[in-house]
């Protein structure tokens, strides 16, 4: 079956739902109902500034912040649902990126940090690299994104304790995170976070850096954000304020799914091997 368009697969999904959905559930539902298999690194972000454009405003309404429900009654037939070609007008599409400005119309601007990953593991990364692939997904179903040129702040943990907090002020977090599994801290962590700065466009490109000259106010707010969740303090009930952020999943470099399964395929070949000398009476 074709790719259905963003509107019409976000017009079913709220229509089956019956209910008002925040973005982000409609996409993960578009991807779970096979609604569309090309989605690309951000479709949230694409259903997001799909619900901005003129031709869906009259069929489905803003309950509050991120949450959309159609309008009342609506009963009449979706839109054709067959995708358009790539870069047609009348839909976005995702193999096309989004502007800034799509996606604005619909979410304030983020501010300082734009994605993050949280509890990332040590184990899931190929550090023999000299330039390790940080592989995350916004969405089950989406395309993974590499964070390795990613620029911002870091946590590292032992366990769940934190023991070290850095920063990257030039897009190489991957190589700075590189070093600490060979200077003082090689034995001490096993997992990390990472807060980033660049964001994140449907192609899974990584933007510029930010230019200067952000206020006071929006940077202590993300610095507050930052430590709350990256400390999750008990105390804290809330997010920290200004803290839009998009977050991204883990996901195992290929290269450890690779070794992995070797290391399985090994040890189940040895089995069979002792196995078949207790069979033959060989073993010594």
């Amino acid at each position: 079956m074709a790719d259905m368009r963003w509107k019409a697969a976000i017009e079913k999904v709220l229509r089956d739902a019956g209910a008002p959905m925040h973005y982000a559930e409609i996409a993960q539902a578009i991807i779970d109902n096979g609604y569309r298999t090309s989605v690309g690194a951000t479709p949230a972000a694409t259903v997001a500034a799909n619900l901005s454009s003129t031709s869906l405003r009259d069929r489905v309404e803003r309950i509050e912040k991120g949450v959309y429900s159609l309008r009342s009654p609506h009963t009449g037939p979706l839109p054709t649902e067959e995708a358009p070609p790539s870069g047609s007008p009348e839909d976005l599409d995702v193999d096309a990126p989004l502007a800034d400005s799509d996606i604005e119309a619909v979410e304030p601007e983020m501010g300082l940090i734009n994605a993050f990953g949280m509890f990332w593991r040590r184990s899931e990364t190929d550090w023999g690299n000299r330039t390790p692939q940080l592989l995350g997904i916004q969405q089950s179903g989406s395309k993974p994104v590499d964070f390795t040129d990613q620029a911002g702040v870091y946590l590292l943990y032992d366990g769940n304790r934190v023991i070290y907090v850095g920063r990257v002020t030039e897009p190489r977090l991957g190589q700075r995170l590189r070093e600490h599994t060979r200077g003082r801290l090689s034995g001490r962590w096993d997992r990390f976070s990472w807060f980033g700065v660049r964001r994140t466009n449907a192609r899974g490109a990584l933007g510029p850096l930010p230019s200067t000259g952000i206020a006071v106010e929006t940077l202590i707010a993300t610095m507050e954000a930052l430590l709350i969740e990256g400390l999750e303090p008990p105390q804290n009930r809330r997010q920290g304020d200004g803290f839009n952020a998009v977050e991204f999943i883990q996901v195992t470099d290929p290269a450890i799914e690779r070794q992995r399964t070797q290391t399985v395929l090994a040890k189940a070949l040895a089995s069979m091997d002792q196995t078949q000398r207790l069979v033959d009476g060989t073993t010594p």
